[in-house]
């Protein structure tokens, strides 16, 4: 990179999809994210699906993180994810973490979400895996 030039800092958006109000988690991982010099928008608790996917487009982010803890993963990640792609916004990582049980996963995955986090996960290992997705 020459002098002048500015690599494009990578943007995330950190969401709280539905009635959960517990956002520790959310607010480490955003506090992480930022610290490895990405930009991070963070929308607080209790959004709908419509309110982060018009955020994500407003803020025009590279990633969306979901945390969630309530258990309406499999009703609230599809709607976000269809509601990213009818935005032009279908080339948009997605990232999840919370409680998600083991065997909910694979489903989540298939519904296009990146990769899922769940408690005790190095903020390291999610810092590395958006650089990875992002710069493949």
């Amino acid at each position: 990179m020459s002098y002048g030039q500015q690599q494009k800092r990578i943007r995330v958006l950190v969401a709280k999809p539905g009635l959960d109000g517990h956002d520790r988690g959310a607010k480490i991982i955003a506090r992480a994210l930022r610290d490895a010099g990405m930009e991070v928008i963070y929308t607080g608790i209790r959004q709908t699906p419509e309110a982060i996917v018009s955020a994500a487009v407003q803020e025009d982010v590279d990633v969306v993180g979901l945390s969630i803890l309530s258990g309406a993963h499999l009703e609230l990640f599809p709607i976000v994810i269809e509601s990213l792609k009818e935005a032009g916004k279908a080339d948009t990582l997605v990232i999840a973490g919370g409680i998600i049980p083991e065997d909910d996963m694979p489903i989540v995955k298939q519904m296009g979400v990146a990769e899922v986090f769940g408690p005790g996960t190095y903020t390291t290992e999610i810092v590395d895996c958006i650089r990875k997705h992002l710069n493949s």
